[in-house]
C-alpha cells in the first residue's frame, strides 16, 4: 500500500536539502499510476458507467485557424473539457519551471511551484487514460498561448497561476452537476480539492491571508464561485492558440 509520508518543510537557508527532482518525480509517477488504478476502479463498481456515457466522437468544427477543438457532451464531454483544462495548467507550469523567475525565487515557492507542476501533470495524464479506458476518444494536444505571460517576473507568472487555478476550481464546480455518473462526480470532487489547495496556496504566496478572497468565495454562504462551460471556455480560449480553442456548446444541462 502506497502511504503518503510528511513532506519536510522547505528550508530557505538549505536548498539543497529539498527532494531532488528526480526523487519527488519517481514518487509522483507512483502516484500518478495508483490514482488511475483507483480512479478506474472506481468508475468500474456497480453498474459500467460506460453504459451511462455518451458516446461523442471528438472533431473539430471549420477549418485552419478557425478549427475549434469539440470537447462532446455527455460525461465523456465533460471528462475531455478536464482534460483541456488540465493540458493548459500542465503547460503553464511546464513554462514557469523553465523561466528565470523559476531560478530566482525562495526554497519556499519553489517547493510549491514544483509540487503543482506535478499535481497537474498527474491530472491531465489520469483524465487522458481515463477517456480511453472508459471507450472514448481524448482530445488531441492542445497548443498554448502564453504570450501575454512574462515568466522571467515573478507578478506576471503568480498572477497567471492564480487565474489559472481559480479558474480550474470554478470549471470543476460548475460542471459536477452535468456527470451523470456518480463514480466520476467522486473523482472529479477529488481533484476539485487538489486544485482548490493550489489556488489558496497562490494566492497567499501573491499576499498572506488571501485564500479565501470574497472574489472567488461567497462569504455569506461560504460556497466557492461556479462558473459554466462556456464562461471557463471565454477565458481559456485566450491563453489556446488558433486551432485549439474549445468548443464546449455541447455541454449543457439538457
Amino acid at each position: 500500500m502506497l502511504k503518503a509520508q510528511p513532506n519536510p518543510a522547505p528550508d530557505e537557508a538549505a536548498p539543497d536539502q529539498l527532494p531532488t527532482p528526480l526523487q519527488r518525480r519517481a514518487f509522483l509517477r507512483y502516484g500518478s499510476a495508483a490514482l488511475a488504478l483507483t480512479g478506474l476502479a472506481l468508475a468500474g463498481c456497480g453498474q459500467d458507467p460506460a453504459d451511462k456515457l455518451e458516446l461523442n466522437a471528438v472533431a473539430t468544427q471549420d477549418e485552419g485557424e478557425n478549427a475549434l477543438i469539440d470537447v462532446g457532451s455527455g460525461d465523456f464531454g465533460v471528462l475531455n473539457y478536464a482534460y483541456a483544462l488540465e493540458q493548459l495548467e500542465s503547460a503553464f507550469y511546464d513554462r514557469v519551471l523553465a523561466g528565470s523567475y523559476h531560478r530566482r525565487a525562495s526554497a519556499a515557492e519553489n517547493y510549491a511551484l514544483f509540487d503543482i507542476h506535478e499535481h497537474e501533470k498527474v491530472h491531465r495524464d489520469f483524465f487522458k487514460a481515463a477517456i480511453a479506458a472508459l471507450g472514448g476518444t481524448p482530445i488531441p494536444n492542445l497548443a498554448p498561448d502564453f504570450s501575454g505571460i512574462d515568466f522571467d517576473n515573478r507578478t506576471s507568472v503568480l498572477t497567471a497561476a492564480r487565474t489559472f487555478e481559480d479558474l480550474g476550481v470554478a470549471a470543476y464546480n460548475g460542471a459536477g452537476p452535468l456527470l451523470r455518473s456518480p463514480e466520476l462526480l467522486t473523482i472529479a470532487g477529488k481533484i476539485v480539492s487538489v486544485e482548490a489547495r493550489h489556488a489558496a496556496l497562490i494566492r497567499d504566496i501573491i499576499q498572506d491571508g488571501t485564500f479565501v478572497g470574497p472574489d472567488v468565495v461567497d462569504l455569506r454562504t461560504g460556497l466557492n464561485q461556479s462558473l459554466r462551460p462556456a464562461q471557463v471556455a471565454a477565458l481559456a480560449n485566450r491563453f489556446l492558440q488558433p486551432g485549439s480553442k474549445l468548443n464546449v456548446s455541447g455541454l449543457s444541462r439538457g
